[in-house]
């Protein structure tokens, strides 16, 4: 089980190689991204992962679409609905192609930057271009946590933790899991 490594890690701070096309629909990729979901299905506060994160140096990350849905209302009293089934997006070698001009300043946290949340000023929609397990190229817009996923992980590739331009960073301690 590959570990999600924490800032200080040189690998955070390197501009991540293109995955080869040699790689595309190869046993090698399939591997890497399996470690991948395997180390964020394991935090639960995580909604994406980029590759660098678990050490390796590739332009790739994972998002778990099922996290990012907003909470369902449920009246009080009545039984909670089962979560959503995993569903898992893959981005390989992307690229972002369009923002929208108005930002928004979000609360943002990392899995790398374990315990630390401040606020970024990200775009409001942005649209990304990336390939598939297979090669295939498709672009996929989004707004509010898909943008800021989009362009946090984007920064990942290229060396950046949101800590390099976040405001009003707090530490919060967390309780050792027994």
């Amino acid at each position: 089980m590959k570990e999600i490594v924490q800032d200080g890690a040189l690998v955070l701070r390197e501009i991540a190689e293109p995955v080869p096309e040699k790689l595309f629909g190869s046993a090698e990729l399939l591997q890497l991204i399996k470690n991948m979901e395997k180390a964020l299905d394991k935090e639960i506060e995580g909604v994406a992962l980029a590759a660098p994160q678990i050490g390796v140096s590739y332009r790739l990350f994972i998002v778990r679409k099922d996290r990012t849905l907003p909470p369902v209302s449920v009246p009080e009293g009545a039984p909670l609905p089962p979560p959503p089934p995993t569903e898992i997006e893959l981005y390989i070698n992307p690229e972002i192609i369009k923002t929208s001009r108005k930002r928004a300043k979000v609360d943002e946290g990392c899995l790398s930057v374990r315990g630390v949340y401040g606020t970024t000023n990200r775009h409001e929609r942005v649209t990304i271009r990336a390939k598939r397990m297979d090669g295939t190229t498709f672009e996929r817009g989004g707004g509010g946590i898909m943008a800021q996923i989009f362009e946090h992980e984007m920064d990942h590739l290229n060396g950046i933790l949101f800590i390099d331009h976040a405001e009003h960073l707090i530490h919060i301690q967390h309780a050792p899991t027994a």
